[in-house]
């Protein structure tokens, strides 16, 4: 039989792979820059702006609607102009907003270039992770996407580390910490202009000349082979202009559903709240500023390890067990750390069970939302559906981080917690019902499989 043969003859230019996956995923570094930051500039924003739980919810939320913007600008200038021109745009706004940010005069003005770093973070947050899965084989896919979550996560460690050393600088050192995403927005930029575009996308813009370039790069000469075959075929007899109104196509929505309520259950599961007011839930027991900021930087670590953890089990284990202990576990952790917090413990204690949840976390629906979002839609309409579901992620982060100022006014710090408890078990039965396992499937396999015809 000639199948071992093909087999043989297919490989992969691992390191070629690997460096354009980590250079596109310096976006993620940006994003983790920018939802980070919040946290350590917070206390000093609140003295600067005498910000009340109102306006503190907004103004860490205006990134997330900044990010809806994005993302739905970015799915369009995606399907249109390519990958590679819309990771460009994003790593301008991440400059300009950054240094708008630090040299802000009032409130207004902050909020507004905060807003204005969400446009860069939600592009980002749409793009890296789907060129990566469009220019990665199937059988490393999984590992690669999650690449960008692991940048994410060191883009929150280090400037977590920054932002404790800055701390004592000095009231507006919140200027500086701002001012610096600067550095990391200016290599993307350059980097990115080395990136090929994205073989799928030059397929379904007709040039199969140069996609069989990028391809022979990539992999041999039979994968490249198989695989202009594959994105051809999927391509064939739907040449349509992608639109939002094709999103919700009867044969594509049960893929949609899931890709939208996995991006809404990412955030209303209610870790993110633990990433942007480590300094309020610390400070609920305790803590003094210095042990608050210190938090951060563990939280940081931990975060980046366990990424890293995921990163090696999720072309193993797979997406579904991950996401079903995650969501389960985070259900437990979260009753136990409302009592703790209701019983105003330990700080210590207080820690290990946030740090548990983290690591729980980073396992699990941190980086496998974005790999299942990448990946389960249709090549003719995935930049356009991939929007649709990370404006509906970002719209619940807004929501989440809005009201948790708000909520602990009323109920205490402990109380919201109750409630991201019960929404992490609705979550793990909604993927033991409706999510199937995605490893090892090519995304033209995956889309004869997950989308009904």
């Amino acid at each position: 039989m000639s199948i071992p043969n093909v087999k043989a003859q297919v490989s992969f230019n691992n390191t070629y792979i690997i460096g354009i996956s980590f250079i596109s995923a310096l976006g993620g570094y940006l994003f983790g820059f920018d939802f980070a930051v919040i946290s350590g500039a917070l206390p000093f924003l609140r003295t600067e702006f005498h910000l009340s739980s109102w306006w503190e919810g907004f103004l860490t939320g205006s990134l997330a609607l900044g990010c809806i913007v994005g993302c739905l600008a970015a799915g369009k200038l995606a399907d249109k102009y390519g990958r590679k021109p819309g990771l460009l745009v994003a790593a301008s706004i991440f400059a300009i907003s950054s240094l708008g940010m630090a040299f802000s005069q009032g409130l207004t003005q902050f909020v507004l270039m905060r807003f204005a770093a969400g446009i860069g973070v939600g592009m980002a947050s749409m793009l890296s992770p789907l060129y990566i899965a469009e220019i990665s084989p199937a059988s490393i896919r999984g590992r690669n996407v999650a690449v960008n979550q692991l940048t994410i996560g060191i883009g929150i460690l280090v400037t977590n580390l920054v932002n404790y050393c800055l701390a004592d600088k000095g009231p507006d050192v919140w200027r500086l910490m701002f001012g610096l995403g600067v550095i990391p927005s200016i290599l993307f930029f350059v980097g990115v202009i080395f990136l090929p575009e994205s073989p799928r996308w030059l397929m379904q813009a007709g040039k199969e000349l140069k996609a069989a370039a990028i391809l022979n790069k990539i992999g041999s000469a039979r994968f490249a082979q198989n695989t202009l075959k594959d994105i051809a075929i999927s391509l064939s007899g739907n040449q349509q202009r992608q639109s939002y109104s094709a999103v919700f196509a009867k044969a594509v929505r049960p893929a949609v559903i899931v890709g939208i309520t996995l991006a809404v259950f990412q955030q209303f599961c209610g870790i993110n709240i633990v990433f942007n007011y480590t300094s309020t839930i610390f400070k609920s027991v305790g803590a003094n500023l210095n042990n608050q900021l210190f938090q951060t930087v563990a939280i940081g670590i931990v975060n980046l390890l366990f990424t890293v953890l995921a990163m090696w089990q999720v072309d193993k284990l797979g997406r579904r067990p991950l996401m079903l202990i995650g969501s389960l576990g985070l259900a437990v952790v979260y009753i136990v750390l409302a009592i703790l917090l209701k019983g105003h413990s330990n700080p210590l204690l207080v820690s290990v069970f946030v740090l548990i949840a983290i690591g729980l976390y980073a396992t699990s629906l941190a980086p496998v939302t974005w790999v299942l979002i990448s990946e389960i839609f249709p090549n003719q309409i995935r930049g356009v559906a991939s929007s649709v579901a990370i404006v509906s992620l970002w719209a619940a982060y807004f929501i989440l981080v809005f009201t948790f100022p708000v909520l602990t006014e009323n109920l205490g710090t402990y109380g919201p917690f109750y409630l991201y408890s019960a929404i992490c078990f609705l979550g793990f039965l909604f993927i033991r019902a409706k999510v199937s396992e995605t490893k090892g499937q090519t995304l033209e396999e995956l889309e004869q499989n997950l989308v009904s015809h």
